[in-house]
C-alpha cells in the first residue's frame, strides 16, 4: 500500500531517475494515445525491479516524487501497486492474467482476535465460496492457508509480487500456499482489528476476473452472497468475536477500502464493548471528539465514558487517510454515528491537540470535557458476556 514519503534524495540510482523520468511523462500526457506511450515503458521498468528483489529503487523514486511533483508521484504509486499485485503466466499453452486479492474481515473482541493456519476444509469452502460468489467463470483460485493479522501482511512491494506470483502459480496447477505460521510476526491486541484471507485469482489474458465484470453480474449481489455463504466459515476461524466480512477485491483496493471500513467499525464496537462490559448504554454514556496534530492533523480521538463522570474509560482513535485534511466532513461523520447510537452528549474540542502518547504504557490521550488530555481508565468491574457473531 502507498505510503507518505518523508524525504528526498539528490542523487538518484539509474533505475531509479528512469522511473521518475518516467512517471514525470505520464503524469504530463495530454491524452490517451500519448499514455499508451508511457504507461508500458513504465510498467516494464517497475517490472524489472520488482522481479530483482529492488525495493530501495522503487522507495527512492517515490521518495523523490512525493517531495518534487504530486501528480507525478500517483502515478508512479498506482503502476507499482498494480504491477505488484498482478503478473502474467505461461501455464498449457495459455496466458494467463493473475491478480492478488485480499478478502478482509472486520472483527472485534474482549479477547484475542485469531490469527492463524487454517485447516485443509475451510480452504475448500472458502475456495469454494469465492468461486460460486465472487469470482468470474473461467476463474481458478488459489488461498494461503492462514488468516492474517495488518501486520503479517505483506511489507513492501517486492514481497507482495513475490506471493502474488507464488499463489498464481498455484492457482494455475491446483494447489493452496502453505506458509509457515512461525515465519510470522506475533500480531498486536486490539479491540477491533481487521483479518485477512489471500487468494490469487487467475483467468485467460484478458477475460473477467470478477462476477460483476460479468454481464448479469452485481458488485452489491456479490457482497451480500458472499457474506451469507462464507459467514458460517469465517465464524468458525474467530470464535468468541463479532465480525462484518468486506467484499475481497484487488490486494491494495481491498485494504483501502477496509482501513475506511474499520474507522466507523471501531467505533461502533467500543460502544458496544461499554455495553456488554460495565453495562453502559449510550445515553448514559458522553462522548468528546478532538482533532490531534503533529506537523498537520493527523488524526481524530474520540474519549467515551459515563455521563455523570469525568472519567474516559475508553478512546478511539480515527487516523485521516489518503488526501484527508482539515477539510475532511469526518466529525459529521462521527457524530452521526454516536446519534445512530443514542448518543445525547458530544463535546467536540476544535483547538489543536498534540500528539501524544502515555509516558508508561504508549498508549494514546484523550481529551475530557475541559480540553485536558487523560488516560482512558476501564473500572475494575467483572466482565459481562462476549462478542460473537455478525456486527451491522
Amino acid at each position: 500500500m502507498r505510503k507518505p514519503r518523508s524525504s528526498a534524495r539528490s542523487h538518484l540510482p539509474r533505475e531509479a531517475a528512469q522511473l521518475v523520468w518516467l512517471s514525470t511523462g505520464l503524469s504530463r500526457s495530454g491524452g490517451k494515445l500519448e499514455d499508451a506511450y508511457w504507461e508500458p515503458r513504465l510498467a516494464s521498468a517497475v517490472d524489472e525491479l520488482l522481479r530483482d528483489d529492488n525495493e530501495a529503487d522503487l522507495t527512492a523514486a517515490l521518495d523523490q516524487l512525493f517531495e518534487a511533483d504530486g501528480p507525478a508521484h500517483d502515478e508512479l504509486a498506482d503502476m507499482v501497486e498494480s504491477r505488484a499485485e498482478s503478473t502474467r503466466l505461461n501455464h498449457d499453452g495459455k496466458v494467463w492474467d493473475v491478480l492478488l486479492v485480499a478478502c478482509p474481515v472486520l472483527a472485534w473482541s474482549r479477547f484475542s482476535i485469531p490469527a492463524a493456519p487454517l485447516a485443509a476444509e475451510t480452504l475448500g469452502a472458502l475456495k469454494a465460496q469465492l468461486a460460486g460468489h465472487v469470482l468470474a467463470k473461467n476463474a481458478k483460485v488459489a488461498l494461503a492457508n492462514f488468516l492474517f493479522s495488518p501486520d503479517q501482511l505483506p511489507r513492501s512491494f517486492c514481497e507482495t509480487f513475490q506471493i502474488t506470483c507464488e499463489l498464481g502459480v498455484r492457482a494455475l496447477t491446483g494447489r493452496d500456499f502453505k506458509l509457515n505460521a512461525k515465519d510470522l510476526p506475533e500480531t498486536n491486541r486490539f479491540l477491533s482489528d481487521t483479518r485477512y484471507l489471500l487468494a490469487a485469482v487467475a483467468v485467460p489474458q484478458g477475460e473477467a476476473l470478477f462476477r460483476w465484470n460479468e454481464p448479469d453480474g452485481d458488485k452489491d449481489k456479490a457482497l451480500a452472497q458472499w457474506i451469507a455463504q462464507a459467514g458460517p466459515t469465517v465464524e468458525t476461524l474467530l470464535p468468541g468475536c463479532a465480525f462484518q466480512p468486506q467484499l475481497p477485491d484487488a490486494y491494495h483496493a481491498a485494504c483501502r477500502q477496509t482501513d475506511q471500513a474499520s474507522r466507523p467499525y471501531s467505533l461502533r464496537a467500543a460502544i458496544a464493548f461499554l455495553q456488554t462490559t460495565v453495562n453502559l448504554e449510550p445515553a448514559a454514556m458522553k462522548a468528546v471528539i478532538g482533532p490531534f496534530h503533529d506537523q498537520r492533523l493527523e488524526e481524530y480521538r474520540i474519549g467515551l465514558g459515563p455521563r455523570d463522570s469525568d472519567d474516559i474509560y475508553y478512546g478511539v482513535v480515527w487516523p485521516l487517510l489518503g488526501t484527508e485534511d482539515d477539510n475532511a466532513e469526518v466529525v459529521p461523520e462521527i457524530e452521526a454515528i454516536l446519534a445512530e447510537a443514542g448518543f445525547q452528549d458530544v463535546t467536540i474540542h476544535d483547538h489543536r491537540f498534540p500528539l501524544e502518547f502515555c509516558d508508561d504504557c504508549g498508549s494514546p490521550l484523550y481529551p475530557n470535557k475541559e480540553g485536558e488530555l487523560i488516560h482512558a481508565e476501564m473500572p475494575e468491574q467483572p466482565a459481562h458476556g462476549a462478542a460473537g457473531g455478525m456486527l451491522h
